[in-house]
């Protein structure tokens, strides 16, 4: 698989499990973006690469610089998972609702974060929607999200190192517990990266047992 990026993206990271919503469409479809099976395959992926290809080849880049720790006054409702459309529309569709590619997970289960650029985190906090929340057809507000994880400190490089293709960094594990889930919901990533007030966020799908 070929790894392209664009712009001042380059060697980031993202939430690789379960994949981002950019980073799963990267993987699944980057050898293959031209593939009009994917419009039927995996259609929320098919409108990102339709609106925006470079976001998923800058899978690693969605970010905001600044926020100063008020990432509600920085991002609002229905624009959580573009960042508040960081970078002008490159990542708009990312916010759409509909049925994204989901990974199954227990309610119990270990996210994984990639430092590819080793900058260490003064925190990575993950949330959880709420049951009843509907990602098919609702754009992602604060309200709609529990806090579940909050990592503090995180000294740079710290983390297990990866010889992936593509993850030449250090991967984080973080411990999730989202009781009284099922069905579809998103996890939300916020990394307050150390080395700048530069902070990287995410939208992973993901599937909890039903019942």
């Amino acid at each position: 698989m070929t790894t392209v990026f664009t712009g001042n993206a380059f060697a980031h990271g993202s939430t690789v499990d379960p994949a981002s919503r950019n980073y799963g469409c990267w993987e699944r479809w980057g050898d293959d973006f031209q593939n009009p099976d994917m419009a039927a395959e995996d259609p929320m992926c098919w409108q990102a690469w339709q609106a925006d290809s470079t976001a998923m080849w800058n899978w690693n880049g969605l970010y905001r610089e600044n926020v100063g720790g008020d990432h509600r006054t920085a991002i609002p409702d229905g624009q959580l998972c573009s960042a508040g459309r960081t970078g002008g529309d490159r990542y708009a569709a990312l916010d759409e609702p509909g049925p994204w590619h989901a990974a199954p997970v227990d309610n119990d289960f270990t996210a994984t974060v990639h430092d590819q650029a080793r900058h260490g985190a003064d925190y990575i906090r993950m949330y959880v929607t709420e049951q009843g929340f509907d990602p098919a057809t609702q754009r992602l507000a604060w309200d709609d999200l529990e806090l579940v994880a909050d990592t503090g400190t995180i000294p740079p490089g710290e983390g297990r190192s990866s010889d992936g293709e593509s993850l030449n960094g250090v991967s984080i594990d973080i411990d999730i517990s989202a009781p009284g889930r099922s069905g579809h919901h998103i996890v939300y990533m916020i990394w307050q990266a150390s080395h700048y007030d530069q902070v990287f966020y995410a939208c992973s799908d993901v599937t909890f047992p039903e019942g």
